[in-house]
């Protein structure tokens, strides 16, 4: 796990800010020891919305998957992170993006039993 990856997972704002100001991590390298995560699935699955757009404005690329198929959007669902899944909305992020079993995050919210995640996804 890179320093960028350890700093979002544990909700270290400051550190991953300093990290990303000194260009000394890519904020779109996948952690081939934690299944291809990237910071941006970090951020989501934990919720963290500052570290979410701060990581956008970085450059972080929403749209990439991890090595089950899943987006940032994916963790999101499944953590029940309603605010990191209008975070990704508002930057374009694909919300509908099936994983190689067909499981939207929207599909993934209902499995979970997370009923505002389910009505967000459904507009």
């Amino acid at each position: 796990m890179t320093e960028l990856h350890q700093a979002v997972a544990a909700g270290h704002y400051a550190r991953a800010e300093r990290l990303l100001r000194a260009e000394r991590c890519d904020p779109n390298r996948k952690d081939a020891d934690w299944a291809d995560w990237t910071p941006l699935h970090w951020a989501a699955a934990r919720g963290h919305v500052a570290m979410l757009r701060l990581l956008l404005s970085r450059g972080a690329r929403p749209c990439l998957r991890n090595a089950t198929g899943w987006t940032p959007a994916h963790c999101a669902a499944e953590a029940g992170r309603l605010a990191a899944l209008r975070t990704l909305h508002a930057v374009h992020a694909p919300m509908d993006a099936a994983d190689p079993f067909g499981d939207t995050p929207r599909r993934v919210a209902q499995i979970y039993g997370h009923a505002e995640c389910v009505r967000f996804l459904e507009t």
